[in-house]
């Protein structure tokens, strides 16, 4: 039986310093490492994105909710008004 690290290559730490800019192997690496970088970046851009829609969301409900509360706020005006003419009016019957 053959051990199983008899069957493994070993580069001699010679041969990765003097790798220039050209070597394909030095090439794929960075490569590879833009390409995670740009994974990166494109989950940031996700993140942010969700976020946005999130926020977007609460925003159309909450101005939606204002928009009742407005309407709400109007008719009570409008009803306190009309109260006030009617309770003017009882008023000035009893002073007559």
């Amino acid at each position: 039986m053959k051990d199983e690290n008899e069957n493994k290559v070993t580069i001699s730490p010679d041969y990765l310093e003097d790798r220039g800019t050209l070597d394909l192997t030095f090439l794929i690496e960075e490569h590879k490492k833009e390409i995670w970088a740009y994974k990166q970046k494109e989950s940031d851009w996700i993140k942010a994105d969700n976020l946005f829609q999130g926020a977007r969301k609460i925003i159309e409900e909450l101005t939606k909710k204002l928009g009742e509360q407005i309407k709400t706020i109007a008719e009570l005006r409008y009803d306190n008004m009309t109260y006030k003419k009617e309770i003017d009016k009882l008023i000035a019957e009893k002073k007559k």
